[in-house]
């Protein structure tokens, strides 16, 4: 059911609100990371771990509240799990204010955010390619990696603010932001009621493995492309956050600035990208591919640059990139299922999307204490792979569908039953 006009804008921020809560739960972390290491007195791995069990929770949990979204409604999703993710949040502040082993229960906080993460950014995919079709369609889910995108740019500076209080302020922060969205999406995201009963889970696995078998290539290679962005963007983010203080003695506010330079110039180019490529798949495909360059082209020469000014300016063209890649993924991966199994599958790829966050952190943190260059040369290796294998196993019509046919999705062209 599309949204009435005079809602629609009110409909496209309750969705945006969404995965703006979402990424506040790591990004705003970010720059308080260092401060936790020493108050906790925790080692690096130790710290890394506050962002990769809240995205491993998630991962794990995303398929299943997909399903569930797939069978009763997205909204029976979305709300209960939005209340999970603030409460997640109280727990963790309460435990580093109040609790003598704070550092476990932080963790089990973060594993509750994660779990009410899982229902949050993947449904919302799910949910405007319910509500919008169409060229609309890839209009809004543009806006919704923007509205992603721009909780990264302004959480490191939020972060930055909340911990001019305390430390730990951040984590009381989440329950208001969650009862913001959870309003939004009570008052206007109105779902049409199913007109028949959801599929048994026998007969939905056995779509799912169908649709794996016809589409599974190139959803391989569009599932490991997302999960390689945020990796790679969480991993320098991680990286940056420890320089910056470490290396040139940047802290507060300024530190949380300087984090949001990159994430601007990402969220700028996925709403433009998102707003310009409609359904036309052949240039969804270029786009990914140049994009995925772009940040291979920067990764490699960041070996060669130290100064704060230089090592940014390069950075960025992988910003520019990621910004292209992730909208034209999204397009692709929702606009291939239709809407009774378009939850699991929008939600399998939020799963390892969230996988690559969890890996960054850890990982990055192993490569840094083994080698500068080695870390950028491995990570540009990594998104030239990515970028060979989207050119390879993603194929795309010759010619483009006719406006009658657009919001036609992959199953309904190959006549699923």
């Amino acid at each position: 059911m599309l949204p009435k006009q005079k809602h629609k804008g009110m409909t496209i921020t309750a969705i945006g609100s969404i995965p703006l809560i979402l990424v506040l739960g790591n990004s705003m972390l970010i720059p308080i990371l260092p401060k936790m290491k020493t108050e906790l007195g925790i080692s690096q791995f130790q710290v890394s771990l506050v962002i990769s069990v809240f995205s491993i929770a998630a991962a794990i949990s995303i398929p299943v509240l997909g399903y569930f979204s797939d069978r009763f409604t997205r909204k029976a999703v979305i709300i209960p799990a939005l209340i999970l993710y603030g409460s997640g949040g109280l727990l963790a502040g309460a435990a580093a204010a109040w609790f003598d082993n704070s550092y476990t229960w932080i963790l089990a906080g973060r594993i509750a955010q994660g779990i009410g993460a899982a229902g949050t950014a993947p449904i919302a995919m799910a949910l405007t390619g319910d509500l919008f079709k169409g060229g609309e369609q890839s209009k809004v889910l543009g806006l919704v990696e923007a509205s992603n995108g721009f909780g990264k740019v302004i959480s490191p500076i939020i972060g930055s603010l909340f911990a001019l209080l305390f430390w730990y302020a951040a984590f009381f922060a989440f329950p208001i932001f969650c009862l913001f969205s959870i309003l939004l999406t009570i008052f206007f995201i109105k779902e049409k009621k199913a007109k028949k009963e959801p599929p048994p889970i026998g007969k939905y696995v056995k779509g799912l493995v169908s649709v794996f078998k016809t589409e599974g290539r190139w959803l391989l290679a569009a599932y490991l492309t997302g999960a390689v962005c945020l990796f790679t963007l969480f991993g320098i983010l991680f990286y940056i956050s420890d320089i910056l203080e470490k290396d040139h003695g940047i802290d507060g506010v300024l530190k949380g600035a300087i984090l949001a330079i990159p994430l601007l110039f990402m969220t700028t180019t996925s709403y433009i990208t998102g707003s310009k490529i409609g359904k036309r798949m052949k240039l969804m495909k270029t786009l990914i591919i140049l994009g995925l360059l772009l940040m291979t082209t920067s990764f490699a020469s960041l070996i060669f640059f130290k100064k704060l000014v230089p090592f940014f300016s390069v950075l960025v063209v992988s910003s520019i990139g990621t910004g292209l890649v992730l909208p034209c993924i999204n397009s692709f991966i929702t606009g291939s299922v239709p809407t009774d199994r378009r939850g699991f599958v929008t939600s399998l790829y939020g799963s390892v999307r969230f996988l690559g966050v969890a890996i960054g952190p850890p990982i990055f943190s192993k490569l840094m204490d083994w080698s500068r260059p080695g870390m950028f040369l491995t990570t540009a290796g990594l998104t030239l792979f990515c970028a060979l294998l989207c050119m390879v196993l993603i194929h795309v019509a010759k010619k483009e569908p006719s406006k009658e046919k657009e919001t036609d999705t992959l199953f309904e062209k190959l006549q699923f039953s």
